[in-house]
Order: C-alpha cells, then structure tokens, then sequence
C-alpha cells in the first residue's frame, strides 16, 4: 500500500502509532564525541572480602505520582553498605558529580587506588567523570556492553530498594527525597542480611576490618 492510503486508514479509524522516547543516555552522549569507555578491571570479583576496594555505582528511575526521579548510588562491594547517593529530578551529569561529592564526604579515608565499577552509561563515560575519578586518584571500570550482570551488586540494591520503599505515594520532590533519606539509614544501620552473617552493612563493615 502507499503510504498515503495507509495514513488515510489510520486517520479514518483513529488508530495512532505510538512513538518510542529518546533514550537520554544516547542523546548526552552524542552531545559529547569524547566519551570514552574502560576495560571491565572488576571482573565479577563479588566475593571480595576486603572494604573499602571495590565501588560499585549506577543509575535507576524513579516513577512516583506520574513524575520521574533518578536515584544514584555507591555501594561497596564486600560489605552492600550505600557510601554516596544523589536523587535528583534531572538526569544531567550533576547527578553522578554529586554522588561523588557525597562519598567524599561521607567517607573518612582516602578514595586513592580504590575501584569503582560502573555500566558504559553516557554519564560515566563522560570526560567530566572520567576526570572527577582520576582527581579521586580512583581506578575506574566499566562493564561489558549490554551485560547488566557485570554490575550486579548496585541492580541487587535498587531491586530491594525498589521492593522496600513505598515511593510511587509520594506527591512531591522532597517528600521523595526524604524518604529515601529516610531508607539509606535505614539500610545501612538496621536492614540485616542473611549473606552477611546476618549483620546490618555497617557492622558486617565493622566485622570484617576486626579481622584484619
């Protein structure tokens, strides 16, 4: 058929198409011909033992009260506990600078040598992050393109945060804000895990430094 007669149809029998969203990870980065990606130097060590090593760090939506939020977060590997996080109404790369602005000042040791693992996301490719890890003195890594399992350990937290927060009721911004304030304590100090001997991130933080 020609187009035309076809574009007839549809408006005779209001049929209508529906138009995919832009990806807002592909759009930034075409804003950007600098991004550049990093060899995957984790490797899916999970099991490490060891805190304050290895990072891992990523990006979810947030959909509460027909709006949308991003939540960012680290996570140390050996322990689950959440060091940096940032929930922001924008996607821009703000959202991933003050997530390490966050762990800088959450944390009160140096970041240097320490591994933080990411996806090959527009914002962790950005020569902007690239740069803010290097001035950290932090070694940066990346995932597998496509393989979401190279990162499991932050899509296990946001799983469970997403199972545990009642965030689709909440009507504005900082009520969101705060109840996820709200649940970063809650999950770091009281939220116990079975595979952690079932100790809450912190004390198993705790637990494992003891036995060094």
């Amino acid at each position: 058929m020609n187009h035309k007669k076809i574009q007839r149809l549809m408006k005779k029998y209001h049929l209508y198409c529906q138009i995919r969203r832009r990806n807002p990870y592909k759009l930034m980065a075409k804003r950007t011909a600098e991004h550049r990606v990093c060899e995957n130097k984790l490797n899916r060590e999970f099991s490490i033992l060891t805190p304050y090593r290895f990072f891992s760090t990523d990006i979810t939506y947030i959909f509460y009260s027909n709006k949308l939020a991003y939540l960012s977060v680290v996570k140390d590997i050996a322990t689950g506990e959440v060091l940096g996080f940032k929930v922001s109404e924008r996607l821009e790369m703000n959202i991933v600078l003050d997530t390490l602005s966050d762990l800088k000042n959450t944390v009160a040791f140096n970041l240097k040598d320490i591994m933080i693992h990411s996806d090959q996301g527009a914002h962790y490719t950005n020569p902007q992050y690239i740069h803010e890890v290097k001035e950290l003195g932090m070694i940066q890594s990346m995932s597998r393109k496509g393989n979401c399992i190279d990162n499991c350990p932050i899509e296990s937290f946001f799983g469970h945060f997403k199972d545990d927060v009642d965030y689709k009721n909440c009507k504005m911004f900082d009520e969101l804000r705060l109840l996820i304030n709200q649940y970063m304590k809650y999950y770091n100090h009281e939220r116990k895990q079975w595979g952690r001997k079932k100790m809450t991130p912190v004390n198993y933080r705790n637990h494992l430094l003891a036995l060094k």
